[in-house]
């Protein structure tokens, strides 16, 4: 299981709508007659997460995120819909903690002189192996 880091905030149980489904795939008689699979429906600008937190999370361009802001996770790989339910959860909290700690801003670098040297000479002796495979003229 994984840490996570202290500052993330923590998903709130009561914003998230569970719904029990039928879940799909083979499991024989049992997957026809009972509804483990759960639909976790999270609706991000209705939540209590923080506003840069939101903002970064409907940014993702992520197929779980609805155009109308709503998280959506389908759980089904156990036969439990309690160990489902948890499962949708960790997903959701996941999705968060991946979008609750800012990017790092990149430092733009400039290449050495001597890694521009090398680069040159690379595509020097590039160009010469390729000079060499033309045709041979006044071979008779």
């Amino acid at each position: 299981m994984q840490t996570r880091p202290p500052h993330t905030p923590r998903i709130n149980p009561a914003e998230v709508e569970f719904t029990a489904i039928r879940a799909q795939g083979a499991g024989g008689q049992n997957v026809n007659k009972v509804s483990n699979a759960v639909h976790l429906r999270f609706d991000v600008g209705a939540s209590s997460l923080p506003e840069a937190v939101r903002e970064r999370l409907l940014a993702l361009s992520d197929q779980r995120i609805t155009d109308e802001g709503v998280v959506v996770i389908k759980a089904q790989t156990s036969r439990s819909l309690e160990t489902n339910k948890a499962d949708a959860l960790a997903r959701l909290q996941a999705l968060v903690d991946s979008v609750a700690t800012l990017p790092k801003a990149r430092k733009a670098t400039r290449p050495t002189y001597g890694a521009q040297q090398r680069r040159l000479a690379g595509k020097a002796n590039r160009s010469q192996i390729k000079q060499g495979r033309g045709r041979v003229s006044g071979a008779d």
